[in-house]
């Protein structure tokens, strides 16, 4: 038995398919198919059920399969190790940013880090936080910066960074204008501008909203911040936005009003997976966030 059967399998596993199999590993079918014979012959054990119309797992293979997997992470974590060791502090970082903070939060980190480690690449995606994290567990992303850290994932570590209490910004011309404070009670009847469902803070304000006796009526979802600025502004509806932002607003046709109670906030904090070899590059990085984010 050697690795290279151990992967085969594990990616005929998960498609299925030998033909998916050899293509994703450009290798040959039928180089896929007898390293897959041979690893049966060795095991003593079938590992899929063969018909003309569907390819299965053994009870067998169901096995095998979670054991190669623990392998394959194992010998890729010992050459991630070994990479470290020959290129010291080289490599790349794929970070994971939910459009509601954007690039410029993490660009003064960025910055410094680049000072220290100028031949290490930084590869920033834009995505909401749900695919956020479904990246790190899949080891698509490195680390990820995440909203609203309500629900714990044993295959996740969490460094928490900041929470921004949600505000209320209507059209200067809107009837709560002239409110100091609101509630969420005040909202019933309103038109949200919100952002998509993958993200949490979509879940966040539905869920207040709920708590409060109503389901938003909803008039536009999107991933983008200034499209909901724009759409309050030419009064499409209300949205509700982190501080931050509305602190930054300059938008003279709108207001920003906070709650009485501050029951909803955009909780910030970084991720990556938990009993995964991280490069060195990536924990340097973790190091520098946790000296240079605010207590």
């Amino acid at each position: 038995m050697d690795i290279r059967q151990i992967e085969y399998f594990a990616e005929v596993a998960k498609h299925l398919s030998f033909t998916k199999a050899a293509t994703n590993l450009h290798v040959s079918q039928p180089s896929i198919s007898k390293a897959i014979q041979n690893l049966e012959a060795e095991l003593g054990v079938p590992l899929f059920y063969r018909s003309s119309k569907k390819l299965e797992l053994t009870d067998a293979g169901q096995a095998v399969l979670v054991n190669a997997q623990q392998v394959l992470d194992a010998f890729k974590n010992m050459r991630s190790e070994l990479t470290d060791l020959t290129e010291l502090k080289k490599g790349k970082i794929r970070i994971g940013i939910p459009p509601i903070v954007g690039a410029a939060f993490f660009s003064k980190l960025v910055s410094q880090y680049k000072e220290q480690y100028p031949l290490v690449e930084i590869l920033l995606t834009e995505v909401g936080t749900k695919k956020i994290r479904q990246g790190v567990e899949a080891g698509e992303l490195d680390i990820g910066l995440t909203c609203n850290l309500i629900a714990t994932n044993e295959n996740l570590e969490v460094m928490s960074i900041l929470k921004d209490p949600l505000m209320l910004i209507v059209h200067k011309d809107h009837p709560l204008a002239t409110q100091s404070v609101t509630t969420m009670q005040e909202l019933e009847k309103e038109t949200f501008i919100i952002y998509r469902k993958d993200f949490t803070l979509y879940d966040r304000i539905i869920e207040e909203c709920s708590k409060n006796g109503f389901f938003p009526t909803i008039a536009c979802e999107t991933s983008q911040k200034d499209l909901i600025i724009e759409m309050v502004a030419a009064k499409l509806g209300i949205a509700l936005l982190p501080k931050r932002i509305c602190d930054q607003m300059q938008n003279d046709t709108l207001k920003a009003i906070p709650f009485a109670e501050e029951n909803i906030f955009l909780e910030l904090g970084m991720t990556w997976k938990k009993n995964k070899y991280l490069p060195y590059a990536v924990r340097e990085f973790i190091a520098l966030a946790y000296d240079f984010m605010p207590q």
